[in-house]
């Protein structure tokens, strides 16, 4: 059973600002620490049989300069690799590009944290929906992250995960994870009541309502 209270507050967020050649942007961080070491973690998030048990089935060619596919989902390039510490990648979905970059980092000889940042430009959407419209969604990832590390032989089932995601636990799942983001929209300075209403907005957009 997932005790998404737990798994909500294991989780750290921040956000950030940054400014790109095309404009103003955000960079969400999201991290959690797992009880593998280093050498098994980068094979979980580098692997595709092992990335598929976890996140999405992925395609392409896995190395730096090498394109990927997640099913139903993002692609991109691939932009930097450090093994096993870290890689980059672009995040192209749809005609919108932003940019991914992955760490890990040892907090012992079994214990690895990874960290992700996410950097998307300031747009419409992001005025609407806020962090939690990315973030959610990768709140999802490091629960599948943290469900593989404690079953790794277990396949990924997308109908299991589908039914779980429309039950009150995967709802409360996704609110727990909007209202964790406004918080760290508002801690930038954004207004309280401005960041909530973006965490309602795509709370709703993910569940319906």
């Amino acid at each position: 059973m997932i005790d998404v209270r737990h798994q909500i507050s294991d989780v750290r967020r921040t956000l950030g600002d940054r400014t790109l050649e095309a404009g103003e942007a955000r960079v969400l961080t999201i991290s959690q620490s797992y009880d593998t070491d280093v050498d098994d973690m980068w094979e979980v998030v580098t692997d595709a049989d092992r990335i598929a048990r976890w996140f999405l089935p992925v395609t392409g060619d896995l190395k730096e300069g090498g394109r990927f596919q997640f099913e139903g989902n993002a692609g991109g390039t691939i932009t930097g690799c450090d093994r096993p510490r870290s890689y980059a990648a672009t995040w192209e979905f749809g005609d919108q590009t932003s940019w991914v970059e992955v760490r890990l980092t040892p907090e012992g000889p079994d214990r690895t944290r990874f960290t992700l940042r996410h950097t998307a430009p300031v747009d419409d959407h992001w005025e609407q929906f806020g962090p939690a419209a990315v973030g959610i969604g990768w709140d999802s990832g490091l629960l599948g992250l943290a469900m593989h590390l404690s079953a790794p032989d277990a396949p990924r089932d997308p109908a299991e995960i589908l039914a779980w995601s429309a039950s009150d636990d995967g709802k409360l799942f996704m609110r727990l994870s909007a209202d964790a983001w406004a918080e760290a929209d508002s801690a930038t300075g954004t207004e309280a009541e401005v960041a909530r209403t973006r965490a309602s907005n795509t709370y709703t957009a993910y569940t319906g309502g």
